[in-house]
């Protein structure tokens, strides 16, 4: 019997009976991913970083000192972030395993080490996970961090929850763009994004994917998971209001023909946080994993080229290394 999916809604645009899709009409055609690989292949690509990866290490990674009780964030690399928000520390799509793949032994593997242990986090309040891709749902890191902190809620797209059960999970909670649950004192809001899901050849789009707006007593803080550009993403202050921090993707955008569409490049998130009225901005999505064409530094030299060039203030969008904290203030 074919699969159906359980959540539909012939009213919401973005489900299908068959699963999920994005709300604008955007779609690869025939032959694209054979194209990409084939080019890419071709190239030699993707580069090793300008200094060699020793070299990026060096400038780009810092063991995360997790000290202190203001509220802030740390970035973990990649989209993986240790929120700390009214005494409580949450998780972005964690990941600590050495590749980003169903398979110990081939796949995206990590070209910079985890900047934090996971005996190391003094306390988990919370995880958040955007969508179900390797590099955003690990199941290595999942375990351990259940085996940790075993009653840790988990906020997730429609259609991921059972997979956290089977692995042990056992507060999870479901939500569709636009729903909110309250947690502790603070508000969850699954929000669009322009992705896709899949972990196996079966279950393309089967699952949901989102960002999430975090909604403390000080702070709207928005986790934009991964995404391509869309003006919908603009519907997010407007409908939750202004924004105070933003975690935008900035990697994984090469060749823009291919990626574009799923990814965003370092110019649309300048872009796009400058039509959000510039509020506090880190980059994400960078730096760990080689998952496209550009080299592991591109994203970030990109990314101060476009502030340079496009804007006039532009301290607000803070580079950090990985392992580094931010306060917000």
């Amino acid at each position: 019997m074919a699969w159906r999916n359980p959540w539909y809604n012939p009213a919401i645009s973005h489900h299908t009976p068959e699963g999920f899709n994005n709300s604008a009409s955007v779609a690869h055609q025939a032959g694209d991913v054979k194209r990409w690989r084939k080019e890419r292949k071709a190239a030699g690509l993707p580069r090793p970083p300008s200094s060699g990866y020793p070299g990026f290490i060096e400038q780009w990674w810092q063991k995360a000192n997790i000290t202190g009780d203001d509220d802030g964030l740390w970035w973990l690399g990649h989209a993986s972030m240790l929120l700390r928000l009214q005494g409580q520390y949450l998780l972005t799509d964690p990941v600590f395993s050495h590749r980003a793949s169903p398979v110990s032994f081939a796949g995206p593997q990590r070209h910079t080490p985890p900047a934090l242990a996971i005996a190391d986090i003094p306390q988990l309040d919370a995880i958040l996970i955007s969508h179900n891709h390797y590099d955003h749902l690990d199941a290595w890191t999942v375990r351990a961090l259940l085996c940790r902190f075993p009653d840790v809620h988990f906020f997730v797209p429609l259609g991921v929850g059972d997979w956290l059960r089977r692995r042990g999970a056992q507060h999870v909670t479901e939500l569709d763009w636009w729903q909110s649950f309250t947690f502790q004192g603070m508000t969850y809001t699954a929000v669009p994004a322009q992705h896709w899901s899949m972990r196996t050849l079966w279950d393309r789009n089967r699952s949901l994917w989102c960002g999430w707006v975090i909604e403390s007593s000080t702070q709207r803080f928005w986790f934009a998971g991964d995404t391509g550009y869309t003006p919908e993403l603009l519907t997010i202050p407007q409908r939750l209001g202004q924004l105070d921090t933003i975690a935008l993707p900035i990697g994984a955008y090469a060749p823009r023909w291919f990626m574009a569409m799923n990814h965003m490049d370092p110019q649309s998130a300048v872009a796009l946080w400058q039509q959000l009225g510039a509020p506090l901005a880190i980059p994400i999505h960078w730096g760990v994993f080689e998952l496209a064409d550009e080299s592991l530094d591109e994203p970030v030299t990109e990314l101060q080229r476009a502030l340079t060039e496009t804007a006039a203030e532009n301290d607000n969008f803070r580079i950090l290394k990985i392992g580094q904290y931010l306060p917000f203030c």
